[in-house]
């Protein structure tokens, strides 16, 4: 049976446990970079050029964690935003108005969750006054914190309405983006956790679910695999949808219909 295949897409950053997660839920992952930009060979991670890559050949995007965007892209100065990096920007917002325009599957994980939430036309806060629950230190793990989840949503069918996982930001949404629906928080504070939107296949995580399973698996979390296999399960969804369209159509159009 053919896999989904799936665009994750970043600049200078070593994203192999991404794509090992992705793998390990029954997708084929495809780095896409921008060929000035693409990671030391030392890597070893292959990258297609943006510039090459036609959004109709692939059945979904998952956009990864990493810096914070520009503050200018929801209209505010430079507050607390840290490692900005507008090229990379430039690249996963341009991907994802590709995908969010052909209504492909979007999944969002930690920069990729506000990436959404600014596309869609919400804010930032640019630092928490609470990042001590949330931040990593470089040195350290990353923190654990539990969240609420809302019933009935999508996150509610995976682990229930209570779980504990993995957080590493210091920021979070605030105003949210048109047509996302929150679907956890964090009950200390609020943070939003998890989202989803509303009309289309678009879905998104605070928190890191890559790091928590496989080699990264821990036993204070729940396991991370099962959110990602919820996205392959709606990727492939779409794809069979899509095949079916297609062959109705040959079929149309060979009865004259």
């Amino acid at each position: 049976m053919k896999k989904p295949r799936i665009v994750i897409p970043e600049i200078n950053q070593n994203i192999q446990n991404y794509m090992d997660a992705v793998r390990a839920a029954g997708m084929e992952p495809v780095a896409v970079s921008l060929q000035s930009e693409q990671l030391p060979q030392t890597y070893q991670q292959e990258y297609l050029d943006y510039s090459e890559m036609k959004v109709e050949d692939y059945d979904g995007l998952l956009l990864p964690g990493g810096g914070d965007i520009n503050p200018v892209r929801y209209g505010q100065e430079n507050q607390g935003s840290t490692m900005v990096v507008d090229v990379l920007d430039k690249l996963q917002f341009a991907v994802l108005d590709d995908f969010v325009k052909s209504g492909k599957p979007v999944f969002g994980i930690c920069r990729g969750h506000q990436v959404i939430n600014v596309y869609f036309g919400g804010t930032l806060i640019q630092h928490l006054p609470t990042s001590f629950r949330h931040a990593r230190r470089l040195e350290d793990p990353d923190k654990v914190h539990r969240c609420l989840v809302n019933q009935g949503s999508w996150l509610a069918e995976i682990y229930g309405t209570e779980f504990f996982h993995n957080s590493a930001h210091h920021q979070a949404v605030d105003r949210f983006g048109e047509n996302l629906v929150p679907d956890s928080y964090c009950p200390e504070d609020g943070t939003v956790e998890a989202m989803h939107h509303s009309i289309l296949p678009v879905y998104s995580v605070q928190w890191h679910p890559e790091r928590m399973c496989l080699a990264w698996e821990r036993e204070d979390t729940v396991n991370g695999l099962p959110a990602l296999q919820f996205f392959s399960r709606v990727c492939m969804e779409k794809m069979e949808k899509r095949m079916d369209d297609t062959d109705h159509g040959i079929m149309g159009d060979r009865m004259g219909l």
